[in-house]
């Protein structure tokens, strides 16, 4: 068995998670509430190897709104809980205060570290700017397979989100809004500036730009660090019943990823077209990301995905 992270709840404002033993913080789950231009959310900021080097951006100032690891919604039936300006079929990006939304931290129903993890389970709810909910969230984040042979780590988002409208939620993007090569959405990761211009690498040794809207079980991004030497490899994976149908229907994940103008990455649920989302059904996602030092290969990350089963 892994070794287990410790946990320290800072209440009303964040969650630490550290690795054992040499305690280097591994992360901090934000839950404070923040500006409402940047649509308040819970985030992860730092987000750290386990060498201590951070691997996530917070509030760039190309992007104030981008913070970490967070999960978003960039158009929900007409509003952005993204952040920031708000992307207008035939009208480009736009100032549009009265469009920018929310995810409130309502609470946890567990925070705990044991048997080679530390998990937290939260409820939030989602809301328009006028503050009617819209949705319900049961959010679980764990961290776990802390290996320090290996120089990785484990963190699993699992979110379940269920309309509470009696109307239907549709997902969608600016890509689905007509800007091309603009599907991001859901599960957003931030990298550090320094990471502008690293390596993409998926399955089969596809690599570079080109991942832009691919299709695929993992995406790698390599990065390298500035004050110290050496690189670190973010492996984002999806569970493979995240393309099964269900209630919202079927809508494989497509990558948004970008490493030219800023480091991010998506496994967007609505890349290329909307997602539909009854009244009381519920969208159910799991993702992992596996945070390492050093620039690991395609064989290495298949090999570490293997350890860590769904």
């Amino acid at each position: 068995m892994n070794p287990t992270p410790t946990l320290i709840h800072h209440h009303g404002d964040r969650i630490a998670v550290a690795a054992p033993g040499a305690g280097v913080e591994l992360l901090r789950y934000v839950y404070r509430p923040e500006a409402a231009w940047e649509a308040p959310k819970p985030y992860i900021h730092p987000l750290r190897t386990l060498s201590g080097r951070t691997v996530t951006g917070y509030r760039p100032n190309d992007h104030r709104w981008h913070k970490g690891l967070q999960m978003t919604a960039s158009h929900l039936s007409g509003q952005n809980l993204w952040g920031g300006n708000s992307y207008v079929r035939g009208e480009g990006y736009r100032a549009l205060p009265d469009r920018v939304g929310s995810m409130a931290h309502r609470g946890f129903d567990a925070v705990a570290a044991r048997d080679g993890s530390a998990v937290l389970t939260e409820r939030l709810t989602w809301h328009p700017y006028t503050g009617e909910t819209w949705a319900d969230e049961l959010r679980r984040v764990e961290v776990h397979a802390v290996d320090p042979a290996a120089g990785s780590w484990a963190l699993t988002w699992s979110t379940s989100v269920t309309n509470r409208r009696e109307e239907p939620l549709r997902f969608g993007s600016p890509g689905t809004a007509g800007r091309e090569g603009a599907g991001y959405t859901g599960l957003f990761w931030r990298g550090p500036r320094a990471f502008t211009g690293g390596t993409l690498l998926a399955p089969g040794g596809a690599r570079g730009p080109g991942l832009m809207g691919h299709q695929s079980p993992w995406l790698a991004f390599t990065g390298e660090h500035d004050d110290e030497d050496g690189h670190a490899t973010l492996v984002f994976a999806h569970a493979p019943e995240n393309d099964h149908t269900g209630a919202a229907g079927t809508h494989p994940a497509h990558w948004f990823a970008r490493t030219q103008g800023y480091p991010g990455v998506a496994p967007s649920f609505a890349f290329h077209r909307e997602l539909v989302l009854d009244p009381g059904d519920s969208l159910v996602r799991r993702y992992r990301v596996l945070v390492a030092d050093g620039a690991l290969d395609e064989e290495d990350i298949e090999g570490r995905l293997a350890d860590i089963p769904w």
